[in-house]
């Protein structure tokens, strides 16, 4: 099951999520949590027995409203066999200007490789105070792609529009 839920961010609210899913017998498989401005974030993937599950999507709309947050419950299958795929990490970092996500996404779509995980932030440079972004993602490359041609290309590409960046295997 796939639990996401968001709210004004104050302690006490992982501590809160967590006792629920073990109280129902389940368990936090994979997570992601953050604060954006002044709302936290967290996205959980919870694994139990069918009626541990049940439980759990009862239980967990009763501690969202008591805690002011609002909450998405969804089923989900285990992940689908992943054909031959390369795991890379990409590294961006760029004066900050609208669109630079867009088009990061716009080129591994248009090549079929899945951007499995991506972290951004924006932040001051140093002594200047310039606005940049840093992007920090993982993509799935098949194994069918010629490697040296994709980081090329990829690297031709953040040329042209003003990225310093790095393509590698993740690690």
């Amino acid at each position: 099951m796939v639990v996401t839920a968001l709210g004004e961010d104050r302690p006490g609210i992982v501590r809160e999520l967590a006792r629920t899913v073990s109280d129902t017998g389940c368990n936090i498989e994979d997570s992601r949590m953050t604060v954006l401005g002044g709302e936290f974030a967290v996205l959980l993937l919870i694994s139990g027995r069918w009626n541990e599950l049940a439980k759990l999507e009862s239980a967990l709309p009763h501690t969202a409203k008591r805690m002011g947050l609002q909450i998405h419950i969804k089923r989900t299958e285990g992940p689908e066999e992943r054909r031959q795929l390369l795991p890379y990490t990409v590294e961006v970092v760029s004066l900050d200007h609208p669109g630079i996500v867009a088009e990061l996404a716009n080129f591994f779509a248009t090549r079929e490789i899945n951007i499995r995980d991506m972290n951004t932030a924006s932040y001051a440079a140093a002594h200047t105070g310039t606005p940049m972004l840093s992007v920090h993602m993982t993509v799935d490359v098949p194994a069918g792609i010629h490697i040296a041609t994709l980081r090329d290309e990829f690297m031709d590409f953040c040329d042209q529009i003003n990225l310093d960046a790095v393509m590698e295997p993740l690690k």
